[in-house]
């Protein structure tokens, strides 16, 4: 019978941080990463923004807090810096149409490292290179949870685990007696 009020504690600990998880990544910096796939590149990349900061504009944008990319089987990293408009871009901004259900998109143009006359754009879901046609590949995101989220993911399970073994012992202790 001891169990029982264990299980309580636990249960409300697990709650009390679960909201306080939830309250605090309510306006703050979020991480995405992001894919690139056409016939001619393929790459990686990530980055940030708060998203407390999108504009009140009909077209809602906000500015990143750090862009990385790289092209597969290419050593040079692009950044935040390397958007053509830059200060003024890479901006991030909030969608419901984008592949794989997410819910922002990139605007990043920039320029090969190696070849300047050669341009990539990213706009949503579109990558585009200037030697090819256009819309020559697609974008896709998922959204990076913050370590916080991850902790505490973490400790739901370690307590999770930690009663189903106490229950498990409890149950043999019952069926021996």
């Amino acid at each position: 019978m001891k169990l029982f009020p264990q299980l309580a504690i636990a249960t409300s600990l697990v709650l009390g941080l679960a909201t306080l998880s939830t309250k605090s990544a309510s306006a703050a910096i979020v991480n995405y990463a992001f894919s690139v796939d056409s016939s001619t590149a393929k790459g990686n990349g990530f980055f940030s923004f708060d998203d407390s900061t999108f504009s009140n504009d009909n077209f809602p944008v906000a500015p990143l807090q750090s862009l990385t990319f790289q092209f597969d089987n290419d050593p040079n990293i692009y950044t935040a810096k390397d958007d053509i408009e830059y200060p003024d871009y890479p901006l991030a901004f909030p969608t419901v149409a984008l592949a794989d259900n997410a819910s922002i998109g990139l605007l990043y143009n920039f320029l090969d490292k190696v070849n300047p006359s050669k341009s990539y754009e990213i706009s949503g879901t579109i990558f585009s290179v200037s030697s090819e046609i256009p819309d020559s590949g697609t974008v896709s995101y998922r959204e990076v949870p913050e370590p916080s989220t991850l902790n505490s993911t973490l400790l739901v399970g370690i307590i999770g685990l930690f009663l189903t073994r106490k229950v498990t012992l409890w149950r043999m202790h019952c069926k021996g007696n």
